[in-house]
């Protein structure tokens, strides 16, 4: 069936209605054949745009444009009827808060009569206004409902029904029973109207402020303008500001007052914050603020109705979480850096190379500073300096084989040095014990076959043993000069 025969089935139903009205009046077409009539009756109602062929249009959104065509507007927003239904939209929500704070604290104040502890238990308003709706004077209805367990948690019901078999409340009259119905019924309409106020306020939000909404939802950002009073005060609202609406504040005992959560609020609670783990919200309470302080101002100058900046800063948004949330790296262990002192100059040569020699460590320096292991050293200076000659003067030197000694680093001794020492060591008239450390035993009285006792020298042949060494393997001999006569020399006083 095509369009033009579709249509002309709607007009022979619209005339066949007319003609039930209206039986007496058929204008002319009672007679003859009414369906001719009526046909070319139908063909001239229908409108030229359905008599042009649209078959090679590619799309019906190039000619069918009315679903997403958008009211434009003009001027400031706050100019716009439906935008000040909204304002007034969001100011009765927050009378409507108001007035259930008022109703829980009658509730609450009724109600303590029969529960008193219930009050600590169900901290939530409407949670309590529920539960007290509920139970009545009857508090045995907390073990095995149902109704109950939808308002409260399993663990809180359990609280509640150990509590309430302890209490000492008294049971309510007839006449404050109704009383708290009514206020607990007057709440939870209360509570419904608010909800579909904001149902109303969320769905125009996409025409008010397309880009706030994108980054916080309708709801928050309803909630925000609603308390802001209204979105060019919204605009001109600096970020950290922005970041406080929405406060919820409880008053203490005393004088003083202070938030549930200090510096939260609306953009706190709302889902795009709640995602992240809980160290990380305050950091993107922040950034959020920041952000929609942005979109708020582009909303109020009418400018990117589509939403296309209100998209850019929420993926902006998620990229930098997901920035937050990444594993920090790994940490590598990279090797010292070079000094930054320039290398020196040094001289080489033979006379460097035997200085550098002559200046490294001796093998008692060597020992001095080789410590061994699990051993108490001794102070050397017995005050507790910890300094200590190590292995030096030690048996248990730790080594096999003794260590090898290095000639060039030996301590060197001048010529005229060893002259000296040599003369000390040498004796006129005899050497003494102490010097020559010889045995004390030894005695110049000796005991011969021929003669008996007789007195020697014992250190007579050593002294002439080191006689014979100082003249021909001396230290300090130097060569001597023979001088040798002519053989032709002739002697004085004779002459040919």
């Amino acid at each position: 069936m095509s369009l033009a025969d579709e249509l002309l089935a709607d007009l022979e139903e619209a005339r066949e209605e007319e003609d039930g009205l209206y039986p007496g009046g058929g204008g002319g077409e009672s007679d003859g054949e009414p369906g001719e009539n009526q046909a070319d009756g139908g063909l001239e109602d229908i409108p030229e745009e359905m008599e042009v062929d649209y078959s090679g249009t590619e799309s019906v959104t190039s000619i069918a444009k009315l679903r997403h065509s958008k009211p434009v507007m003009s001027g400031p927003v706050e100019a716009d009827p439906e935008y000040r239904l909204i304002v007034a939209a969001n100011n009765l929500t927050v009378e409507i808060d108001n007035e259930l704070n008022i109703i829980h604290k009658f509730v609450r104040d009724k109600y303590s009569k029969r529960f008193p502890e219930l009050e600590s238990l169900v901290p939530n308003a409407l949670d309590y206004i529920r539960t007290v709706k509920e139970l009545g004077n009857n508090l045995e209805k907390c073990k095995n409902n149902e109704t109950l367990q939808q308002i409260l948690t399993n663990a809180t019901i359990m609280v509640v029904s150990v509590t309430a078999s302890t209490t000492q409340g008294t049971m309510l009259g007839d006449d404050e029973l109704q009383r708290l119905e009514e206020a607990c019924d007057m709440a939870l309409e209360l509570n419904q109207s608010k909800h579909r106020i904001y149902d109303y306020v969320e769905s125009r939000m996409s025409f008010i402020a397309p880009n706030l909404s994108i980054i916080v939802g309708a709801s928050t950002a309803a909630k925000i303008m609603g308390v802001a009073g209204g979105l060019t005060n919204l605009s001109k609202m600096p970020a950290c500001n922005l970041m406080l609406l929405g406060a919820q504040r409880r008053t203490l005992s005393g004088f003083s007052s202070t938030s549930l959560l200090p510096h939260t609020g609306y953009i706190y609670h709302c889902d795009v914050v709640q995602s992240l783990p809980p160290d990380l919200r305050r950091k993107a309470a922040r950034l959020v603020a920041a952000k929609c302080t942005l979109a708020a101002r582009v909303d109020s100058f009418h400018e990117s109705a589509d939403g296309k900046v209100g998209y850019d800063l929420k993926e902006e948004i998620e990229r930098k979480f997901d920035k937050w949330q990444e594993p920090p790296p790994v940490k590598q262990v990279k090797p010292l850096p070079a000094p930054l002192d320039g290398q020196r100059k040094k001289r080489g040569g033979r006379r460097y190379r035997k200085m550098k020699e002559r200046l490294g460590l001796t093998e008692i320096r060597k020992h001095a500073n080789r410590m061994t292991f699990a051993e108490i050293e001794d102070d050397a200076y017995q005050e507790d300096l910890g300094f200590s000659l190590g292995q030096l003067g030690k048996s248990g030197s730790g080594r096999v084989r003794q260590a090898q000694v290095n000639d060039s680093t030996k301590a060197r001794i001048s010529k005229s040095l060893q002259r000296t020492l040599q003369k000390q060591s040498m004796t006129y008239g005899g050497k003494s014990t102490v010097r020559d450390r010889s045995s004390g035993t030894s005695s110049s009285v000796a005991f011969t076959p021929l003669q008996g006792l007789e007195i020697v020298n014992p250190q007579a042949a050593e002294k002439k043993v080191a006689e014979a060494n100082q003249k021909y393997f001396s230290n300090i001999a130097e060569f001597l000069k023979v001088k040798r006569e002519k053989e032709d020399k002739v002697p004085p006083g004779s002459r040919k």
